[in-house]
């Protein structure tokens, strides 16, 4: 089953009914014990989201802008049996523009998990860019709906095959 974003959920029942992964952003920056508990209760089955506004965490739909660097808030959770990280670069969010591969190069190598980039990804060479970081995966928008990117010519550039 696909992954749901859960910013505002006081606990994870949806992991009880059959996701299998369950992003949470908003919450594990207001509340990191209740983030590390849910961690244990529900090993490599939490992904942890950080967006980020010139490297500060942005909470509440990005309305707000918290004093905490993104890359100190992945670090509150080290060792803990987080499945993957998701970390967005909210301006360059489509914008066309390309990917902040210097932030999401720093966010990788602070960090033990899976790494997903999001924000920017517009051409080929900008998942290459990443996949050479070597971040896991990237998120895509965009650039899909836009067409300067197709889903074969991404995979291509990962090293994957289409």
């Amino acid at each position: 089953m696909a992954a749901v974003s859960a910013t505002r959920s006081r606990s994870p029942p949806l992991l009880d009914l059959g996701l299998t992964r369950l992003v949470i952003g908003t919450l594990a920056l207001r509340e990191p014990d209740w983030f590390r508990q849910m961690c244990r209760k529900y090993p490599q089955r939490l992904v942890l989201g950080i967006d980020a506004r010139g490297g500060r965490v942005a909470t509440e739909g990005w309305l707000a802008t918290s004093d905490v660097a993104a890359i100190e808030l992945a670090g509150w959770f080290a060792g803990e049996p987080i499945a993957a990280l998701v970390y967005t670069d909210i301006a360059a969010d489509g914008m066309m523009a390309g990917a902040n591969v210097a932030a999401m190069s720093a966010m990788r190598a602070a960090v033990e998990w899976p790494t997903i980039a999001s924000g920017g990804v517009t051409t080929r060479e900008d998942v290459a860019r990443l996949a050479a970081v070597p971040m896991a995966g990237c998120i895509i928008g965009r650039a899909l709906y836009e067409g300067t990117l197709t889903l074969p010519e991404a995979l291509a550039a990962a090293g994957e095959k289409p």
